[in-house]
């Protein structure tokens, strides 16, 4: 294996013997983000110079579910647990050699245009081979997008001393009831893994929901609701 391969199974072996891994899974409409993204990602590119994707507004969503849910911002030290007042939060980005997590610092404070930026800056420096180890240290928690690569589900992997990751997955269009009509929606299936040591169940579902809520109904993001 490179050097790097070996690192990251290093890694993936702290995580699978070191904590109480559990995953839950919810499922987020994504019309009203689509719908937005398609009325203002015009001027957004042309104001900002740079694309609005999705993946600002879960970093946005998760910055505010990880305030009102500080648990699942927490690490394990030892027999202590540390309660962090910030929102550090390490974006898988992948690599020809694998896969890596640059870290978007005091994401809390950061605007869409912020976050495109510095994820755009942290995939171009991967590219490069210029990511720093001041750029993957550090974080809090962590996002990854299997939906890059099509995947439907997945059970990501926590990523220490974090204690909890979201997954993101590919959209599909799928048939939901809405107000007792049959109708197709951009649909993803989202996924938590936490440790269990410190983080209960129903921390880790209602985060999930509060995902949820936020990216089905952005004007609360927005408004920072």
């Amino acid at each position: 294996m490179t050097r790097m391969r070996t690192k990251i199974a290093e890694r993936l072996m702290q995580s699978k013997n070191s904590i109480a891994m559990l995953t839950s899974f919810n499922e987020i409409n994504l019309g009203r983000v689509s719908a937005l993204r398609k009325e203002l990602g015009e001027q957004f590119e042309k104001t900002h110079g740079i694309k609005l994707g999705f993946m600002s507004f879960f970093v946005k969503a998760a910055c505010e579910a990880l305030k009102r849910r500080p648990i699942v911002n927490a690490s394990v030290d030892g027999n202590d647990v540390i309660y962090h007042g910030y929102q550090d939060i390490s974006v898988a980005v992948s690599t020809d050699k694998g896969l890596v997590t640059p870290v978007l610092r005091d994401a809390q404070d950061m605007g869409f245009a912020d976050i495109e930026k510095a994820i755009a800056n942290f995939a171009r420096k991967a590219r490069e081979g210029g990511l720093t180890l001041d750029d993957l240290q550090g974080g809090t928690f962590t996002i990854t997008n299997g939906g890059t690569f099509g995947s439907l589900f997945s059970t990501p992997i926590v990523n220490p001393p974090q204690s909890a990751i979201l997954g993101m997955h590919t959209i599909k269009e799928r048939a939901i009831v809405e107000n007792g009509q049959i109708v197709a929606a951009p649909m993803m299936y989202v996924a938590i893994s936490y440790d269990h040591r410190i983080i209960d169940g129903k921390d880790a579902v209602l985060f999930l929901v509060d995902i949820k809520n936020q990216l089905e109904n952005p004007q609360r993001m927005l408004l920072g609701l």
